[in-house]
């Protein structure tokens, strides 16, 4: 059970404060909980199953339920009010249609007619039908992207979304993926029974073949993964690892690409890390636009606990809210422990103070999922692949104006116009390469001319870009730079968790002067400058890059009245 802090115990031990519950709401609750545990970490999964049973969380379900978890309502409402798929209907206001139909509204999928989309669906499904324009669903390659419930629909048309509503087809089909029987037999877990019976010195052999391959970080900060393990084997035991699957950077969708394919080689990789660094346990936070894939991971992990290759650490799996900012590591503690997503303070780190007050090892979905081809393989297969210098493969989120759009598994190091014509089948017929977006919405974007610039860690920084998590859009001369860098700056904008001012206001001040015919450059500079330097994260750190990438590559899109000139 999680440790509680002394402020904590002490408002449980005081019970729940503020209104009475309503005693037949208060029974309809306790019996959607059922035997749930009623600890305070676990006040957002029991908000979703209010959301998932009603629709919506009316403040008579939020009173019940701060009763049931000794909370006062006002934390209940702060905490259900600060995530995007949670309606929170106030008295006197009518509560959400019985269906919502979403519509990306990201750049990717702007690139592909969203907006168009959005307006004729609202035409004709009507008022019984909620439309909302939501940020990136992790499906840019098939864009544009509606979701139908939880269903989605990719790519979509108004016939394949209004046939879906009619047929009232709302839940997310399970992907059909390598199960835990079929990867058993194929030799999975095999390396994990190894070094569970193994001796000390095996973890050592562990570290050592992770510093060989050169397996940095793969979410995007790109920290070194044999350096990482052996920070959090020094930190005082019990130990914990939270896996971060909550991949909202718009452009971005590789975690999803594997887990639908093969979760327990991920599931593996996270078992091997726990045994190596002495985890007491394993905490999987997804994306809740992953519908599907949880209800598979539920299944495969009921599966592997049923028959368990040997002594496993417990494994939890939580469940996001619809916030981008969860991606970020400590924002994503704070809400595994039943709080609002906002991004801590640091020092200390989660290494050493992260998940309930426990030495944390943070890890990329996708880092754990190389770690058994590594063990198995050898560190020469990973880090012999890279190209023009660099090291290892990258699975890259491609989408945009390419024939072959999707995630393509390629060398660190190679370049886009390699990666394009390698492994994307080339340009669009009637697309010539315009510009692209090296590291997602946050990575900047930059123009046709640097397309030979090696894609990787530390290459792209002299350019004012980072790779982020490998996300790639690409732009054709029929797109528009400084269209590109007013989507993302809106998302950020969107997204924002509010805590520090330079990132709340400056992400929608910068939104707003962006959306002028003439930019005020000056004052976009100075803005960019006070949110890279004040922002307490990489949110409001890195919003600025693609819109200092326009001023930089792209001067000509800022002067009224010319389109983007095409490429030679």
């Amino acid at each position: 059970m999680p440790p509680a802090s002394q402020t904590e115990a002490r408002r449980r031990r005081a019970g729940a404060k503020g209104h009475t519950p309503d005693p037949e709401v208060l029974r309809q609750v306790q019996a959607l909980l059922g035997d749930r545990l009623r600890r305070p970490d676990l006040l957002i999964e029991h908000l979703h199953l209010i959301q998932d049973e009603y629709g919506y969380i009316g403040t008579a379900q939020m009173v019940a339920l701060a009763s049931e978890l000794r909370l006062s309502t006002a934390e209940v409402f702060e905490v259900a009010s600060f995530y995007h798929h949670f309606d929170t209907p106030q008295p006197g206001q009518l509560p959400p249609p019985p269906l919502t139909v979403r519509v990306c509204d990201s750049i990717s999928c702007a690139l592909q007619g969203a907006e168009q989309l959005l307006t004729n669906l609202q035409q004709v499904l009507g008022d019984g039908v909620r439309m909302q324009r939501v940020p990136c669903v992790g499906r840019c390659q098939d864009a544009p992207v509606a979701v139908v419930g939880s269903n989605p629909v990719a790519p979509a048309d108004v016939e394949r979304v209004a046939a879906l509503v009619a047929a009232k087809s709302t839940e997310a089909p399970l992907p059909d993926c390598r199960g835990y029987y079929e990867y058993r037999s194929e030799g999975g877990y095999v390396l994990l029974q190894k070094l569970d019976a193994g001796s000390p010195a095996a973890s050592e052999d562990v570290l050592r073949l992770l510093d060989e391959a050169k397996l940095r970080g793969l979410g995007g900060a790109g920290f070194p993964a044999g350096r990482k393990w052996r920070i959090l084997q020094a930190q005082p035991a019990p130990r914990l690892l939270a896996v971060n699957i909550d991949e909202g950077e718009p452009g971005t969708f590789k975690d999803r690409y594997f887990l639908e394919r093969d979760p327990h080689r991920f599931l593996e990789g996270a078992l091997i890390a726990a045994r190596v660094v002495g985890i007491a346990e394993v905490y999987i936070y997804l994306r809740d636009e992953y519908a599907g894939i949880r209800a598979m991971l539920e299944r495969e992990l009921d599966l592997l606990r049923s028959d368990p290759p040997c002594q496993l650490p417990p494994i939890h799996l939580r469940r996001g809210a619809g916030a981008y900012i969860c991606g970020e590591e400590s924002a994503m503690i704070e809400s595994i422990e039943g709080r609002r997503g906002m991004p801590r303070l640091r020092p200390p780190y989660v290494a050493e103070i992260g998940l309930f007050g426990r030495p944390t090892l943070a890890h990329n979905m996708e880092t754990l999922y190389w770690v058994r081809d590594l063990l198995e393989r050898g560190p020469e297969w990973f880090a012999g692949r890279g190209r023009h210098s660099r090291s290892g493969l990258r699975a890259f989120s491609v989408s945009g104006r390419v024939r072959r759009t999707g995630v393509h598994l390629a060398p660190a190091g190679i370049t886009l116009r390699e990666l394009i014509d390698e492994y994307c089948g080339g340009m669009v017929d009637g697309h010539r390469l315009y510009a692209y977006l090296p590291g997602g919405a946050s990575g900047g974007i930059l123009p046709a001319s640097l397309a030979d610039v090696p894609l990787d860690f530390d290459t792209l920084q002299r350019y004012g870009c980072f790779i982020g998590s490998a996300a790639i859009i690409v732009l054709s001369q029929h797109d528009s730079a400084r269209e590109a860098a007013l989507n993302v700056m809106r998302f950020f904008a969107h997204e924002s968790c509010g805590q520090c001012t330079p990132c709340r206001v400056g992400t929608a001040k910068a939104a707003m002067l962006m959306e002028t015919p003439k930019w005020n450059q000056p004052l976009l500079q100075e803005l960019a400058e006070v949110m890279v330097d004040a922002s307490i994260c990489g949110l409001g750190q890195a919003a600025a890059n693609p819109m200092r990438s326009v001023m930089k590559y792209f001067p000509h899109e800022l002067e009224p009245d010319r389109q983007p000139d095409s490429p030679a």
